[in-house]
């Protein structure tokens, strides 16, 4: 079974500083696809590495998730209860929020998974 890494906004703007893919590889032993929602790149608009996330998602060919709501990312991301689905986020009030298991970074250079323990 296949899981979905949904990255946040703010782990799009750590691709200069940490090497997510790679990363990835070594902490996720199980078949995966990676994805953004499509209100990440207005949340990305101006800020300091948006021009690196766009290419990135362009050239690792990150799937774009379609969202009908005019929610925050942070509450679309909130709202999923899906055990397949991990929320890759730094963001401390969403990690509280989320249902799902996560990845974040530790070290300013290496990625975590948790598998929370309060998940459905």
């Amino acid at each position: 079974m296949k899981k979905k890494i949904i990255l946040d906004t703010n782990f799009l703007l750590s691709f200069g500083k940490v090497r997510i893919f790679s990363e990835l590889e070594r902490i996720c032993h199980f078949q995966y696809g990676v994805y953004v929602l499509d209100k990440s790149f207005e949340e990305l608009k101006n800020k300091k590495g948006e021009k690196l996330a766009k290419e990135l998602i362009k050239k690792k060919n990150i799937k774009i998730i379609k969202t009908k709501k005019e929610e925050y990312v942070d509450d679309i991301l909130a709202e999923i209860r899906d055990k397949k689905t991990i929320i890759a986020t730094n963001d401390k009030d969403l990690k509280r929020r989320l249902q799902t298991p996560i990845i974040t970074i530790r070290q300013k250079k290496h990625l975590m998974l948790e598998e929370r323990k309060n998940v459905l």
